[in-house]
């Protein structure tokens, strides 16, 4: 009478096993360093996929080229890995430093990056960074990178909508909505800037467990002292407008 427990058990364990299968395994990968007082200030923490699949592969290259875009310096170089990238930044700073010895504040930039979002379709990140290389203030924004998994391919946002158009729409009015803007008044309407006084979705757009994130980040819409501007769209609400069904 005791012999059906343990394949109940192992049928748990297997159900268990697939579960876990269906999401990607990551491990921390950390740059950056602080030798001195008077040198740039580097601290970089991302997810590295460690599977040997396309997916991981894509995922760890479109990081990889994120950070680089940040760090790099000089637009003539031509960088393909983040040791030199690294490198790019403190040479930067040196560069300045010689050319004004007692004015150059230390550089700095930090980076972290996070998985947000995943189910058997999609994964999301969200790369959060600080830049600071001289003048009132750092600069910090956020980028949101969305994969296919099954396919291996990072997303383009208009590929994430069955109709972008019909999103945007629908988009605008709940944003309107939330920044109490009236329907018929110009989207600027509140001190905003969008181009050509028309609304548009932003460069930044992803999958939370909340919903569909909108992301605008300092200066896109807004002035830097505004900060960054989020609308998160409920799943119940837009499932009707996306590309690919989610698990919430």
């Amino acid at each position: 009478m005791k012999a059906p427990l343990p394949c109940f058990l192992i049928f748990l364990v297997l159900i268990g096993c697939q579960k876990k299968e269906n999401n990607l395994t990551f491990e921390p990968l950390k740059l950056g360093d602080t030798l001195c007082e008077d040198c740039p200030h580097i601290s970089i923490t991302i997810p590295r996929a460690i599977e040997h699949t396309r997916t991981a592969n894509t995922i760890n290259t479109a990081l990889q080229e994120e950070i680089i875009s940040l760090l790099l310096f000089d637009d003539d170089l031509k960088i393909a890995n983040l040791d030199d990238a690294l490198m790019s930044f403190k040479n930067g700073y040196s560069e300045l430093k010689d050319l004004y010895p007692e004015e150059t504040t230390p550089w700095e930039t930090k980076i972290d990056g996070n998985v947000v979002y995943e189910d058997e379709k999609i994964l999301t990140l969200e790369l959060n960074s600080y830049v600071f290389t001289g003048g009132a203030h750092g600069y910090s924004a956020k980028r949101i990178l969305n994969f296919d998994k099954k396919r291996g391919v990072e997303l383009e946002n208009w590929q994430l909508f069955r109709n972008r158009k019909d999103f945007q729409q629908f988009a605008e009015a709940k944003f309107r909505e939330q920044e109490a803007i009236p329907a018929e008044a110009s989207i600027n309407y509140t001190g905003l800037m969008f181009e050509k006084d028309s609304f548009y979705l932003p460069e930044n757009i992803g999958f939370t467990k909340e919903g569909v994130k909108l992301l605008y980040n300092p200066y896109e819409v807004a002035s830097y002292a505004d900060g960054p501007i989020v609308l998160t769209l409920p799943f119940k609400e837009v499932k009707r407008y996306l590309a690919k069904e989610t698990k919430l």
